[in-house]
């Protein structure tokens, strides 16, 4: 009789036991039932993908906006809308600098998060601030974006040269920007006359276009996992330890596209 209740209890142990390490699976230990033993799944989790892409997008968004605005094609009235959009970039560039930063990615994650905080951030409050000053007939020395801009524009001029070892057209939109935002800052300190701001405007379209011809190239070559799109190499070579993004799956070939 004891023999039997020995049994049972064993039963119904084992049991128990199987269907514990089962649901254990969300913390990374799994229940080999072939073996009877439980091994620890140390190194099961999974990598973020690459969201450069959707940083790009929102890059693109930005500047097909000032492109319209910097060339008239639309009025001052629309300040305010063009404020929202910049906060709404805010929000994608600022996770994809978290995101690039945390895979190890120095150049693309630093220039994503001073990007997403004072092009995208203080760019849309900044707009929707002097619109509403405007309406109230108070008058701001808007120079002071301009001493700004020239830390941002100095900043990207001397970080080019790390762009350079990143795709082609990647760095063709670090060399555009190169043109629009200098002419930017010197617009805003008033040194250059606003009916030159047709430049920038010009340059900033050519940037956005980049910018979604290369995000479409990133998500495309990754689905199908060879190159649809082509996305030609830098123009420097050298060795890049932070230029691809671990990726899962399909994924792997979609690199990122700054070291």
């Amino acid at each position: 009789m004891s023999k039997k209740v020995a049994s049972a209890v064993k039963v119904v142990y084992n049991y128990f036991s199987r269907e514990m390490c089962k649901r254990s699976l969300n913390i990374g230990i799994i229940y080999n039932e072939s073996e009877d033993e439980i091994v620890n799944q140390v190194n099961q989790t999974k990598e973020w993908s690459n969201p450069t892409p959707a940083g790009l997008v929102a890059l693109a968004v930005a500047c097909f906006c000032f492109f319209a605005l910097l060339t008239g094609r639309v009025t001052g009235n629309a300040i305010p809308l063009l404020g929202i959009w910049l906060l709404g970039g805010f929000v994608v560039q600022f996770v994809v600098a978290i995101v690039d930063l945390k895979g190890g990615n120095t150049t693309g994650g630093n220039t994503f998060l001073f990007f997403s905080a004072f092009f995208m951030l203080v760019g849309g409050l900044g707009m929707l601030f002097k619109f509403q000053m405007a309406s109230n007939n108070i008058v701001l020395d808007a120079r002071i974006d301009g001493w700004a801009w020239l830390v941002l524009s100095t900043a990207l001029v001397l970080w080019t040269p790390a762009f350079l070892k990143t795709p082609l057209v990647l760095s063709l939109m670090v060399i555009v920007l190169n043109i629009a935002l200098p002419l930017i800052t010197l617009i805003d300190l008033e040194i250059l006359s606003a009916e030159f701001s047709f430049i920038p405007g010009w340059a900033l379209l050519i940037v956005g276009m980049l910018g979604i011809y290369l995000s479409a190239a990133i998500i495309v070559n990754g689905a199908f996992g060879r190159e649809v799109y082509p996305n030609p190499g830098p123009i420097l070579s050298g060795e890049k330890k932070s230029a691809t993004v671990t990726i899962p799956n399909n994924e792997k070939m979609a690199k990122s596209p700054v070291a």
